[in-house]
């Protein structure tokens, strides 16, 4: 069944339509004045650049029949520090998270976007994106971001979650440009990436627990607040830690505040010695 408005637009796609899986092109097609328009051709001034909010750095760790998805809270424009309690981990689905670095504004709206994206297919399909599919989706969201990209607006995702065919967890890395790279173990993206990957590295085990996996990201996160200015560590004062989500077979869920500062306690008294 179609409907039609009073400007002769077809509102609701046939079932067998390739566009209509779409929330984004399905809003483009329905209300074109409700979607942002390319900039016009050009860098963005200095002096706005200058004022840009950016996230920086977050990660993934794969467990035993999980992945754990973590993100620090420090936001910063140009050389001040903007916010200090920024969220950068949200849920995909049920079974999937993404978490967003690079520019703030941009980022956030792409990962509720996506979460839109993926609800409005399992609607109109009657059974939710594959995994595979879901990546593949992101990928192609990020692509049609490039324009902005080329403008400095960069965004880079994180994209981790649970096979539900085989129970183990994956992760997706991705670049401006839209590739998509599957990582093995772990991922890490962001200014802080670089110190983050080097104790990813040594300390990721995929075949260990979460609770393991969840105790390497948060000190993942602290290594690179340590080499990195960008990147906020643990707020012992205020109480404001990373933000870790774990995805396994029970879904999605979010550490809380006591649980992250119990695993934030172990890395302060490790370095203490």
């Amino acid at each position: 069944m179609t409907i039609s408005d009073d400007r002769g637009w077809t509102g609701l796609s046939t079932p067998f339509d390739p566009q209509g899986s779409s929330f984004f092109e399905t809003l483009r097609r329905m209300a074109p004045d409700a979607v942002p328009p390319v900039m016009a051709t050009g860098s963005i001034p200095p002096e706005l650049q200058a004022q840009l909010v950016e996230g920086t750095t977050v990660l993934a760790v794969v467990a035993h029949g999980g992945v754990v998805m973590a993100g620090d809270r420090r936001a910063t424009a140009g050389n001040q520090i903007s916010r200090g309690d920024m969220r950068k981990v949200f849920p995909a689905d049920d079974s999937s998270a993404i978490a967003v670095s690079g520019a703030a504004g941009p980022a956030m709206e792409l990962a509720k976007v996506f979460a839109t994206e993926l609800e409005h297919y399992e609607k109109v399909e009657g059974e939710p994106l594959s995994l595979e599919g879901r990546s593949t989706k992101l990928a192609g969201m990020v692509r049609a971001h490039l324009p902005m990209a080329m403008q400095g607006l960069v965004v880079v995702p994180l994209f981790a979650g649970v096979d539900r065919r085989t129970g183990e967890g994956r992760i997706f890395e991705y670049d401006p440009a839209g590739g998509r790279y599957v990582a093995t173990e772990q991922a890490a993206t962001g200014s802080g990436s670089l110190a983050a990957r080097a104790t990813l590295k040594r300390l990721a085990d995929p075949d260990g627990d979460v609770e393991t996996a969840v105790g390497t990201a948060v000190e993942a996160l602290y290594d690179a607040a340590e080499e990195d200015s960008a990147t906020g560590g643990p707020d012992l004062i205020r109480r404001i830690y990373p933000i870790v989500a774990v995805i396994d077979g029970g879904g999605y869920r979010e550490l809380d505040s006591d649980e992250v500062a119990t695993h934030v306690d172990t890395v302060v008294a490790s370095r203490q010695r």
